[in-house]
């Protein structure tokens, strides 16, 4: 068995579902571009009926795990939860550094939680919190991992010479850049007038993935003109497979509203914390003094101040959403309203 045996009543083992998370490690880090870049875990599962699958965790999802198992089984109210044990100690958070660096240095670390915590006692591998952490969700089977150094087996090196074949470039999609456009988010690509785009793949309705300058990113379509468009499916649309969500934004002063589409790698099912949604709107509109804000049914503003208050956006955007005509399938159901700091009232009623 290669669970810890002194930790663990085998006949207890024996009784539990085929489901339950037995080992876990870390195959590679991912950068994400959410609404902030951030580095996931990649992390390859075995449960105890000896099936093994892929998840992906963030590090802020380890800590919530940590704390709210500690909230039950390290708890000094016998009463409410009288069956205690003491967890692993979790790696601390870092706040200055290099995301990636960070990332990396925490896998070793995080490695070791995870076989310290499922090697505790059967009845805390039943715990709903820690099952849901390791559970495979349809995000995570439908992810498509980058690299898996990890879980690479070592091999021998060869020398081999790669030839790469010829392609004319100029027979894929591509488009002429009409207008120039400043990217605002690490997902954009900045374009120049006159440059040559060969086109990825089409995000949604308005913005196209593609690479020019050997960048790659996103643009809005009004900017180019397409010469040879995307292959077109048999309903007639350009195909596309797109990891992007858009999130439509409008910055309010009083000169005027100043529109955007803010895309993603995130799912539309995702909500957001409030520091990472105010830290991307800060970075889009180049602007430190401003508040978050959504409309209610009536069309009031309503000022969010922290987690909560974003909760309640994206459930009322939801709810508002169902009796909406149809929006494109990877724009988020919400919408976000940006105002100064300062301005309190001014687009309170404004329609």
């Amino acid at each position: 068995m290669s669970l810890p045996r002194q930790l663990r009543d085998e006949s207890d083992f024996d009784q539990l579902p085929n489901d339950v998370p037995v080992s876990a490690c870390i195959a590679d880090i991912e950068e994400k571009k959410g609404f902030i870049y951030y580095f996931m875990f990649v992390m390859e599962v075995k449960n105890k009926g000896g099936s093994k699958y892929l998840i992906y965790r963030r590090y802020r999802q380890f800590l919530t795990l940590h704390q709210i198992l500690e909230s039950k089984y390290s708890s000094e109210d016998p009463q409410s939860y009288p069956k205690t044990c003491t967890l692993p100690q979790l790696p601390g958070k870092v706040y200055i550094g290099n995301k990636q660096e960070i990332a990396e240095s925490r896998i070793s670390e995080l490695n070791i939680y995870m076989k310290r915590l499922l090697g505790l006692p059967t009845w805390l591998l039943l715990d709903d919190d820690l099952r849901i952490f390791f559970y495979q969700t349809d995000q995570d089977s439908q992810h498509l991992p980058h690299n898996l150094r990890r879980l690479r087996p070592p091999t021998r090196k060869v020398k081999s010479k790669l030839i790469q074949p010829k392609t004319d470039q100029f027979s894929s999609p591509r488009a002429e850049v009409m207008f120039e456009f400043r990217r605002s988010g690490r997902l954009e690509l900045s374009l120049k007038t006159g440059d040559v785009i060969f086109l990825l793949r089409r995000v949604n309705a308005d913005w196209l993935e593609g690479t020019v300058n050997n960048q790659t990113g996103i643009f809005p379509e009004s900017f180019v003109k397409v010469i040879k468009p995307l292959p077109e499916d048999e309903g007639g649309v350009a195909t596309s497979a797109s990891s992007y969500s858009c999130l439509r934004c409008y910055m309010l002063t009083s000169s005027g509203v100043d529109t955007r589409d803010v895309c993603v790698e995130e799912d539309i099912t995702i909500q957001p914390s409030y520091s990472d949604l105010l830290a991307r709107m800060r970075d889009v509109f180049n602007m430190a003094d401003i508040a978050l804000n959504y409309r209610d049914p009536e069309g009031d503003l309503i000022r969010m101040l922290d987690d909560e208050d974003i909760g309640l956006m994206t459930r009322e955007g939801r709810r508002q959403a169902r009796g909406r005509a149809q929006r494109p399938v990877n724009q988020f159901p919400w919408e976000l309203h940006v105002t100064l700091t300062s301005d309190l009232s001014v687009y309170a009623t404004e329609g």
